[in-house]
């Protein structure tokens, strides 16, 4: 199966995707530097934007990748690949990988159990689940930018209280992406971490190294959270925003580091 994964069909069907998004990406980047100049902004600035917009990209990048090793070993390196260049997250890619596992009776992503049914459920899967932003926005998003619009323009013209009910009704909505958003990850983060407790406390025996390593998924996410504490908390004391673009991957290479150091003692 992995043979099959791993096919040259694939990497060409991919491939091909991916190229032609890559094309879009430059063409639109490519437009947008000739209209700045046309509006008469300063050529040095817009290479410098160029040389920001290129090196703050490499880090968060460098998460995406460790995306794409994690998932090549069970469902090949084409299909992750796509799924991670285009339009899928990290997180979202792993978890529903994961979740249409289990459903279709694997024993989590393995590689050794995967079938061609099994693999077509979880791509299946991972498309449908998050096409419909791009299928909402054809809708919505004309709306949302206007309501967007009027909240900055509220908080621009009067940042105090002197804006109507209205526009402070519009600029509260601005926020709620985020607030949802948040209010999402922390929700997953509590399944995620409910059912590593779960299997932790289920696993019988006493002391921690009784549980048959059930304890190190734990231990790893402590790791993590501890790491993206640390980052944070650089962030805030120096200022430096570039660290925000890195603390998703830096806290995944810490946490994946200590997964190798703590699987040893189980």
């Amino acid at each position: 199966m992995t043979q099959q994964l791993n096919s040259p069909v694939l990497y060409l069907i991919c491939g091909v995707i991916v190229l032609f998004v890559a094309l879009v990406c430059v063409f639109f980047a490519v437009r947008a530097y000739r209209a700045g100049k046309a509006i008469g902004v300063d050529e040095s600035k817009l290479k410098q934007t160029v040389v920001a917009s290129v090196t703050f990209a490499i880090l968060p990048s460098v998460g995406i990748l460790l995306g794409v090793i994690a998932l090549s070993g069970s469902l090949g390196i084409p299909w992750p690949w796509l799924r991670l260049s285009v339009i899928g997250a990290l997180h979202y890619e792993t978890q529903v990988a994961e979740a249409a596992a289990e459903a279709v009776g694997l024993d989590g992503l393995s590689a050794s159990q995967m079938t061609s049914e099994a693999f077509t459920t979880i791509a299946l899967l991972m498309s449908v689940c998050i096409m419909w932003g791009m299928v909402f926005s054809i809708f919505t998003c004309k709306g949302y930018t206007a309501r967007l619009t009027a909240g900055s323009k509220s908080k621009a013209s009067d940042p105090g209280t002197g804006a109507q009910p209205s526009a402070k009704k519009k600029g509260a909505f601005a926020g709620f992406g985020d607030k949802a958003m948040t209010a999402m990850f922390i929700g997953l983060v509590s399944a995620y971490i409910g059912s590593y407790l779960g299997g932790w406390i289920s696993g019988g025996g006493k002391g921690v190294f009784a549980f048959g390593g059930s304890w190190l998924p734990l231990a790893v996410a402590a790791c993590g959270a501890a790491a993206m504490a640390v980052f944070t908390l650089i962030k805030e004391k120096t200022k430096a925003e570039w660290v925000d673009s890195f603390s998703i991957a830096g806290s995944m290479l810490i946490a994946m580091t200590c997964a190798i150091f703590l699987g040893k003692l189980v």
